[in-house]
């Protein structure tokens, strides 16, 4: 029998005992009207490869619960339940495999364990960055970000030196990290918060101050998600004060932007411009250095993506819509969802002022962007306070007819 290693990684990454998982999936059965039927001994034959395919039933609840297909889970489709799908589910199946199974293609688990092995980790990680920047956070995502974050941790077992184990935790931190802002992306916001409680204790174990930088300004982000304004700014203030914002000005340029769009929230204007300005004046000093890949979508075209939010909260939306404009005047094609949430933030400020034509194309616009993919759950929200100010605005135009009979069909995607 072959073991169930990917399940065992991501059960690692997540904390979860057989018995816990046992209870998850029983959860899911109940909710979908079946008997719940896990015990410790299923989960065990799952592990161990005694059970390679289990009933379809549990299958659709394993499918649920991890948010990705079944054979990303380590499962193994016997030959005759092999469908013959249309060539479009064929592809999409592949894509959505491809985000959990991204983080799999790991080294092999030998005794000692390298600074080859590490790289080969964090091109893995890189991949996964890549897909969410086109797609967005989804289920998928977090399951391939948490595969790769168990993977670390057991291959830090062999790890060579303790020099390569910080590296080995850094990088776990740096995987539960994506995971934990992929659930931000899809609003899954309790599970963010787990993920984030454990990438900040292996951050701090790391000693890395960039990783621990960016787990705070995940906090940030999460915090201004809860809307805990005050948890937001604090986050944020905590990032400029690592090392890595001391000594990288692009790092101390995004944690002002963070801090700045916490002061929003509260409606300090003042202190949220102060910190855009801090924002802006240190990106100015930034030099192109090596860095994380989760970090190459922050330029001056995302600064002004983060001023658009900024003067949103503050209900200046004349400066938002201009902020906006410049954002997607230059942020990269192949960041597509990031230039969605541009495009979103525009028809809101757009919206704001009373402008239904335009704000209904660039809401539009966004669906178009996504084309293909479902909408992230923070798209679908900020989409939802469009159209609800829409409604308020102009109920009965044209313009409003056309968008809600084009967005009425995506509401119903997942």
């Amino acid at each position: 029998m072959q073991q169930n290693q990917v399940l065992q990684d991501l059960m690692q990454a997540m904390e979860l005992t057989q018995s816990e998982l046992a209870d998850r999936v029983n959860r899911r059965l109940l909710t979908a009207g079946r008997r719940a039927s896990i015990t410790d001994r299923t989960v065990r034959y799952w592990l161990t490869g005694k059970t390679r395919w289990p009933q379809q039933a549990v299958r659709e609840a394993l499918e649920r619960e991890f948010g990705c297909p079944i054979e990303s889970l380590g499962f193994a489709r016997p030959d005759w339940a092999r469908p013959v799908l249309p060539e479009d589910d064929v592809h999409r199946r592949d894509f959505l495999a491809a985000a959990a199974a991204a983080a799999l293609a790991h080294p092999t688990a030998h005794a000692r364990v390298g600074h080859s092995d590490v790289e080969q980790l964090r091109t893995n990680l890189a991949q996964l960055v890549a897909l969410d920047n086109q797609r967005g956070g989804h289920g998928a995502l977090e399951t391939g970000a948490l595969a790769g974050a168990g993977q670390v941790m057991r291959l830090s077992r062999g790890a060579s030196s303790g020099r390569i184990n910080s590296r080995l935790l850094s990088l776990a931190a740096d995987y539960l990290a994506l995971a934990a802002w992929s659930c931000i992306d899809a609003r899954e916001l309790d599970r963010a918060q787990t993920h984030l409680d454990r990438a900040g204790t292996l951050a701090g174990m790391s000693g890395d101050p960039v990783v621990q930088m960016t787990v705070w300004n995940f906090v940030a982000m999460l915090a201004h998600h809860r809307k805990r304004p005050g948890e937001a700014v604090a986050a944020a203030q905590a990032a400029q004060a690592t090392r890595a914002c001391r000594q990288d000005p692009l790092y101390a340029s995004l944690a002002h932007a963070r801090t700045a769009i916490g002061h929003s929230d509260q409606l300090d204007r003042q202190a949220a411009l102060r910190s855009l300005g801090y924002a802006e004046e240190a990106l100015t000093r930034s030099e192109a250095l090596p860095r994380p890949p989760w970090l190459a979508f922050y330029d001056l075209a995302e600064l002004r993506a983060l001023t658009a939010i900024v003067c949103g909260q503050l209900g200046e939306f004349e400066q938002s819509e201009a902020a906006s404009h410049q954002a997607l005047a230059t942020i990269p094609a192949n960041f597509r969802r990031n230039r969605a949430m541009a495009t979103a933030r525009l028809a809101v400020a757009q919206i704001g002022q009373g402008e239904a034509d335009h704000a209904c194309s660039s809401a539009t616009a966004v669906l178009d962007l996504m084309a293909g993919d479902p909408l992230t759950g923070r798209m679908r929200t900020l989409l939802g306070d469009f159209h609800r100010n829409l409604l308020s605005v102009a109920p009965d135009t044209h313009a409003t007819r056309e968008w809600t009979d084009r967005a009425r069909p995506e509401w119903s995607r997942t």
